[in-house]
């Protein structure tokens, strides 16, 4: 087990699983991806979540101290199987996923997270609420510590993509990030439409003011903030896979955030996101090693 890192201390809760990819089998999960980059990028992430008894929870383990990745809020399920994700990979890099169900991640136990020291953010998936146990847990985790920054990273991959359920929680962001397709369909607009500055406020309305971040693709991300839209442009890279691109912006961006909440400069944040999504877009797996990326903030 690994242990902890200096920096800012965040809460990752999420699904950890293994990708099965045209090109081989790489760890991953939305917030797993998340926790690896932002341990590279100098926080403290711990992620709260869980593998199973099998071969591929021991490998998680492994390849995650290899990685330097905090694993004391993994738990060891006793009788659910580690997460796969079936991923195939259309011309473009662009994957669809299929989630066999139950695994390991539906049943993630915060016991021991609840009462350490308040972190500096609490990140969460909407993956990880298609099972109602991680819905209670996540509740739990998120009202033993009511004044730290929630983000919401929207990932609405069908047959898991009912909005009804996931409400009360997006509420409760103070940084809801989404891609295009769900922008549009949040705000019930037709595939074509691209006024992202519209529903960005359309959907800061709707939750409570909380920061929107639209990201689109190799068009780049905008952010809705302090009554601003602003955008960045993504670095023109080829693509291996698109495969955790948006957990690594995720990741940039709050970290980015944390290191100077008084007087955020949203377009450079933005842009060293989207460099890191580029990055991690033309590698394969979620993953990659950093020794060619320096991050510029």
């Amino acid at each position: 087990m690994s242990g902890p890192k200096s920096g800012v201390s965040v809460i990752c809760f999420g699904e950890v699983l293994w990708d099965l990819l045209p090109r081989g089998r790489f760890i991953g999960g939305a917030l797993l991806n998340v926790t690896y980059h932002l341990t590279r990028l100098g926080c403290a992430p711990i992620l709260a979540s869980a593998v199973g008894p099998d071969q591929l929870g021991t490998d998680t383990f492994e390849t995650l101290k290899a990685a330097g990745v905090d694993t004391r809020g993994i738990q060891r399920h006793a009788t659910l199987l580690t997460g796969i994700a079936e991923v195939k990979l259309d011309a473009a890099g662009q994957p669809t996923f299929h989630l066999p169900q139950p695994r390991a991640w539906d049943d993630i136990d915060v016991g021991l997270l609840l009462h350490g020291p308040s972190p500096a953010a609490v990140v969460f998936g909407t993956l990880a609420l298609r099972s109602q146990t991680n819905r209670r847990a996540l509740e739990r985790l998120l009202s033993a510590f009511p004044e730290t920054t929630v983000v919401c990273d929207l990932n609405l991959r069908p047959p898991f993509d009912d909005i009804a359920p996931l409400g009360a929680f997006i509420d409760r962001a103070h940084l809801l990030k989404l891609n295009a397709d769900e922008a549009r369909r949040l705000c019930g607009r037709p595939a074509a439409a691209d006024d992202w500055s519209a529903m960005a406020a359309e959907l800061q309305q709707r939750y409570r003011g909380a920061l929107i971040c639209i990201t689109l693709g190799g068009e780049g991300a905008g952010i809705c903030a302090d009554g601003h839209w602003y955008q960045a442009t993504a670095q023109k890279v080829t693509v291996r896979d698109t495969v955790g691109a948006g957990d690594a912006f995720t990741a940039a961006l709050l970290a980015g955030w944390l290191r100077n909440r008084e007087e955020p400069d949203w377009p450079r944040l933005l842009r060293a996101a989207c460099a890191l999504g580029a990055y991690v877009a033309s590698r394969d797996g979620a993953q990659p090693d950093y020794e060619d990326f320096k991050m510029e903030w």
